[in-house]
């Protein structure tokens, strides 16, 4: 019989790449999501992390070998702080505690935090021993968000994962990469940005969704991993490398309404760890990922 996985969050970004790496795997994959969802790779749930009776109605139907828990408020700037932290703290206890009722529980368990909160204090690539320092209301909740998990620790085989900026082809354009890419495929001849002095860890979506495959394989319970390139790239070398694709120079203005006080500045992972514990695993270059987005959604 093959294994059940449960990803919460499925019909985000993710999701949908996650559970068909799954499913070509020979796992059979169950997703919650808040929405009505179709999806060939995944039977569908709806259900809300903050409705704890019918969460645990959930988790009982599928009762999961294993879950991957993306279900989260992940954009930095979300306007409603209150909500955030509702979900990404509370409804990750609520997922927990339904969890840990079961009479047997998952093999394991991965819970999606964040790079963010390692903030801005150390030069360098960042391993999982740095020390946190959130920069904003997102990375909080999600420091807050590890150490409730560590609560359960004792009754769950949890781990984190700590994914660095990735991108793919369906991520919304109020993230910088696909809103670089859409400007570019439509020929636009400027670009309003926000920060422009950023160093990011950007990866591949397909790249994240076979580390999160192999990591429901063999991560240690009580283990975090980052989840990154371990190349840091600037927001230039972006526009340069889409500049080639495209065959043309896009202008850059700064909007200052763009422009947050509190952005992290250089955010660049260690790989060792995951790369050790995952050896199979390929970094794919982020001019790859880039050409894949620009032709995958060209318009005619």
């Amino acid at each position: 019989m093959s294994k059940r996985v449960l990803i919460t969050g499925i019909a985000s970004f993710t999701g949908p790449y996650i559970a068909q790496e799954l499913s070509s795997h020979g796992y059979q994959v169950f997703g919650l999501s808040q929405h009505p969802f179709d999806s060939e790779c995944a039977t569908a749930l709806e259900g809300n992390l903050l409705d704890v009776s019918g969460l645990e109605n959930i988790i009982e139907t599928c009762k999961p070998d294993f879950v991957i828990h993306l279900a989260a408020i992940t954009f930095v700037p979300h306007g409603d702080v209150a909500e955030m932290y509702m979900t990404n703290i509370v409804g990750t206890r609520n997922l927990l505690a339904a969890l840990s009722r079961l009479s047997t529980v998952p093999e394991r368990i991965l819970l999606a935090s964040s790079a963010n909160v390692y903030g801005n204090t150390v030069e360098g690539a960042l391993d999982e021993s740095t020390p946190f320092s959130p920069a904003n209301d997102y990375a909080t909740s999600k420091v807050a968000m590890e150490l409730m998990a560590k609560t359960w620790s004792e009754i769950l085989p949890i781990s984190i994962t700590r994914p660095f900026n990735y991108t793919g082809v369906g991520q919304a354009e109020k993230f910088l990469i696909p809103k670089l890419v859409t400007h570019f495929q439509q020929n636009k001849p400027e670009i309003e940005l926000g920060n422009i002095d950023v160093i990011r860890d950007f990866s591949d979506v397909r790249f994240v969704s076979a580390a999160y495959r192999q990591l429901i394989e063999s991560a240690f319970p009580g283990e975090a991993y980052n989840i990154c390139s371990g190349q840091g790239c600037t927001l230039e070398s972006i526009i340069a490398e889409l500049s080639d694709i495209a065959g043309y120079k896009i202008g850059v203005a700064v909007n200052p309404d763009f422009v947050r006080e509190n952005e992290v500045k250089k955010l660049v992972g260690d790989t060792e760890k995951l790369l050790r514990l995952c050896p199979s695993l390929e970094v794919m270059p982020i001019q790859n990922t880039l050409r894949w987005m620009f032709e995958e959604c060209r318009p005619l």
